[in-house]
């Protein structure tokens, strides 16, 4: 056991440490508003690490790759948000309403950074389109998923009212552009300090997933959720999947991508971003709320992973089709 646990993606093991944790010592009365200040204080360092990291000429040369950029954007924030819409809706009357939502949720998410670049390059896909396009989703997601997500979601949404907005503003937007603007003096000790960083970025995360199933398993998330629910939340989020890497795969090719930009489309296209998710969930929602709107995220997150590996290698594994006559 301990084993395979050893051999488990190490963000995916902080997650259901958090979760564990959440369960058997919730965060309660005082407690919890401590512990909320300690999620908000983490997600802010997350931003500000985010903006040191991501290089100003980075996304300017990602900008120029409008042919790859422009339809992955429109199919992570349209396409999916729309899917996650249909699901939401179709999940409504058999779900608790806040975990029905969740999968709208879910689909407002840009893409993961570090997995869907890795399993790219696994892929044999473009490395760099992955890197700068994952990246630049992520900038976008931090001011397009709330809003997309509210707007979609109705009244039972996120209120991004005044209130809403200024958290968004103060926690992860204005960090991020402290980050941009402190890149040049603090870029080195980024980069000496690799490791350190990394593992900040998932202790914040992990911190938020923490304080929100708080919430959740206070307000009696696991006698909330019947098993036959659990069971329809895991079949949704598998078929989100199918949506999420079926479509990605289809829309690259039908754009006329070459087949290494059409591998970096899919993983960027299929995979959601927890870090962004679970910080961004901590800042729009109350602890008891986060936790349900977080769990098809949470399945999602660790499912993509499981689907990535035998989709990369079998790419891997295939041959690349023949140049046309006269071509190369």
């Amino acid at each position: 056991m301990l084993r395979l646990f050893s051999n488990i993606d190490p963000l995916v093991r902080l997650l259901l440490l958090a979760t564990l944790l959440a369960s058997v010592l919730p965060a309660t009365g005082e407690t919890r508003e401590i512990a909320q200040n300690v999620s908000n204080g983490a997600v802010f360092l997350l931003f500000l690490l985010n903006g040191l990291r991501l290089s100003r000429s980075a996304v300017r040369r990602g900008i120029g790759h409008w042919r790859f950029l422009v339809p992955l954007a429109i199919w992570c924030f349209a396409a999916m948000a729309l899917a996650g819409k249909g699901f939401a809706l179709a999940f409504a009357p058999a779900l608790p309403p806040m975990v029905a939502l969740g999968f709208l949720y879910l689909g407002a998410l840009p893409s993961t950074v570090q997995s869907a670049t890795a399993y790219s390059s696994l892929g044999g896909g473009n490395v760099a389109n992955s890197v700068v396009a994952a990246a630049l989703l992520n900038v976008m997601g931090v001011f397009v998923s709330a809003p997309l997500f509210a707007a979609l979601g109705g009244g039972g949404a996120a209120d991004m009212g005044a209130a809403g907005l200024t958290k968004v503003v103060l926690i992860l937007i204005l960090p991020f552009a402290i980050g941009q603007a402190l890149q040049v003096p603090l870029a080195p000790w980024i980069g000496d300090h690799r490791a350190l960083v990394t593992w900040m970025d998932r202790l914040s995360i992990a911190i938020a997933v923490y304080v929100a199933f708080s919430g959740a398993v206070e307000q009696g998330l696991w006698t909330m959720v019947s098993a036959g629910e659990w069971a329809l939340i895991l079949g949704g989020v598998i078929a989100f999947l199918v949506v999420g890497f079926a479509g990605a795969w289809l829309l690259g090719g039908v754009i006329g991508l070459e087949r290494a930009d059409r591998i970096a489309f899919l993983f960027a296209g299929a995979h959601k971003s927890v870090a962004m998710g679970a910080p961004l969930a901590a800042v729009l929602f109350p602890p008891k709320v986060a936790g349900l709107v977080l769990l098809p995220l949470l399945i999602y997150h660790l499912l993509q992973l499981v689907a990535s590996a035998p989709i990369a290698s079998r790419l891997a594994r295939s041959p690349a089709p023949p140049l046309p006559d006269g071509a190369g």
